[in-house]
């Protein structure tokens, strides 16, 4: 085994990340809040740690995969409590969470008076992605860190792209998310458009693909998760919800006018799609999931 690597964060998408990075000869040590997600990862060869300070003191490069910007905060704080970046220098934090521009900055500026590097590296590509080591990567940060995290980063990811000093990363994957909420929004709405005139979305899809209409939401999620009716992107409702508010949130703080956006926002809150927090985001494809706004209307 290689460079040592913490894992903290074995969700969808940490489990699929440890498990690579396993696969790709590192030292894996990982920790959960789930000890139901730390037996699973024992069980695949990762080692398990007590707590996310134990995985910070031993590894010389941690994947974050948390869900908020604050837990990430959090997480790197209780590191700096517990002296975890002290008396040593050169590790590197990446955060592949969707997490906000101002608070990866501020860490990354916390972090380097230490000695230390935090990449903002947030990921596409979904649970499937983080399994196969196919993601993409988006990177903010400086061009030594990355340089310093190649090894890693290309044992999580297909496509690493360093877009920026810190907080691009961020920027760049909220400006992603915001399209994908809604590509689904214009997708679905063209779909039900053919249904109802007669041409069965399947067909449409297939000329929607080989023109200029088509997108990663009518290539991959409508043909393997709407059509099929599975609805298990593995994406939550809750996470896209999450992501358009960051993404608005950052418009407003860039002086930038967003009427489309604001109107997809609401159409994806939870009064108008009907759709809960823990719901797959898939089923905003779904005609029936539209029934409250049809109604409300």
């Amino acid at each position: 085994m290689g460079q040592s690597v913490g894992v903290i964060g074995l969700g969808a998408m940490g489990m699929g990340i440890a498990q690579n990075l396993l696969r790709g000869e590192f030292a894996v040590l990982a920790y959960d809040l789930s000890q139901a997600a730390m037996a699973r990862a024992g069980d695949s060869g990762i080692a398990i740690a007590a707590s996310p300070v134990e995985v910070m003191h031993a590894a010389d490069t941690v994947v974050l995969s948390l869900p908020l910007a604050r837990h990430v905060e959090e997480t790197i704080e209780a590191g700096f409590a517990a002296g975890v970046f002290d008396n040593r220098q050169g590790m590197v934090i990446i955060d592949t969470s969707t997490s906000e521009t101002a608070v990866s900055r501020r860490l990354a500026a916390r972090l380097a008076e230490a000695g230390h590097g935090f990449l903002d590296a947030p990921v596409s590509g979904g649970p499937q992605g983080a399994a196969n080591g196919a993601l993409s990567m988006m990177i903010g940060g400086d061009a030594e860190w990355v340089a310093k995290a190649q090894p890693v980063l290309d044992s999580m990811a297909a496509k690493v792209i360093h877009v920026g000093d810190s907080g691009a990363g961020n920027i760049a994957k909220l400006v992603n998310n915001m399209l994908v909420a809604c590509h689904m929004l214009t997708t679905a709405e063209a779909l039900r458009l053919s249904e109802a005139a007669g041409l069965p979305a399947k067909d449409a899809l297939r000329v929607i693909n080989s023109a200029t209409g088509r997108s990663a939401l009518s290539e991959v999620h409508f043909p393997n998760w709407v059509l099929t009716r599975s609805f298990d992107s593995g994406f939550s409702a809750g996470l896209m919800r999450k992501d358009v508010r960051l993404a608005l949130e950052l418009a407003s703080d860039a002086g930038c006018t967003m009427p489309v956006s604001e109107l997809v926002a609401e159409l994806w809150s939870e009064a108008r799609s009907g759709l809960e927090d823990t719901d797959d985001f898939m089923l905003m494809g779904d005609p029936a999931a539209h029934a409250k706004e049809r109604t409300d209307d």
